[in-house]
């Protein structure tokens, strides 16, 4: 399982640093301007690029996680978000003021989808009261009230009701989603981290490693040496 974690981290690391890179370098306004419309800039290859490392690093978490023996439904939502965080970088969205083609549609729904698993694989695990449950609960939360906030706008535009993305900071609040997912990723690797070293018992869906010792009644078996 270190391997996996070590793979996982490397993984995650790397796509946050693209992802940081591509944000301060393309000095468009982060308050504003959605995270997939830099896809249009020069140096935008590195959305998919760091979108496609994220999926890698979700595949070898969601892979630690079910060799932990975690609850399946914590293991498929985090493989599920790898699999729309690939979708994303593989389908580009559409350039700002053109209809929604079949790449906008795959991109925008498949957005939806991650910002929704991961909150809810935090909120269980925090209900499993696994290591770090605080850390996870406030962050799903936290993911989940941003998620409305970036919902909200679609919504507005399903009534017929004209909204622009400079009448509201939508850029920041799927900043916010983002972030929060990628912490609430890590903290749950970090407990992944810790979980050999604990002595527990199998429960909450996830495995520790417990010692066991004989019974203090248990026979003992001793060999004689037999002089010839």
């Amino acid at each position: 399982m270190k391997g996996l974690l070590i793979g996982g981290f490397a993984a995650l690391g790397t796509g946050a640093g693209a992802m940081l890179t591509l944000q301060t370098e393309a000095g468009l306004d982060p308050m504003h301007t959605l995270i997939s419309e830099y896809a249009f800039h020069p140096i935008g290859w590195l959305l998919p690029a760091s979108l496609t490392l994220f999926a890698a690093g979700a595949a070898f978490i969601a892979a630690a996680l079910r060799r932990s023996g975690a609850d399946r439904k914590v293991v498929a939502l985090v493989a599920a978000w790898g699999v729309c965080m690939f979708l994303l970088g593989v389908f580009p969205t559409d350039r700002p003021g053109l209809p929604l083609s079949l790449s906008g549609g795959i991109h925008r729904y498949a957005g939806f989808v991650a910002f929704l698993v991961m909150p809810v694989a935090g909120l269980l695990l925090a209900r499993a009261k696994v290591g770090y449950a605080r850390a996870m609960k406030v962050l799903s939360g936290f993911a989940l009230a941003a998620l409305v906030l970036v919902v909200i706008p679609y919504v507005v535009r399903m009534f017929g009701i004209p909204l622009s993305n400079t009448d509201i900071p939508a850029g920041l609040t799927q900043r916010f989603v983002v972030v929060s997912e990628l912490g609430l990723l890590l903290f749950l690797s970090l407990h992944l981290v810790r979980l050999p070293h604990r002595r527990a018992h199998r429960g909450h869906g996830l495995v520790s490693v417990q010692h066991v010792a004989p019974a203090a009644n248990a026979p003992v078996r001793t060999s004689r040496s037999l002089a010839a």
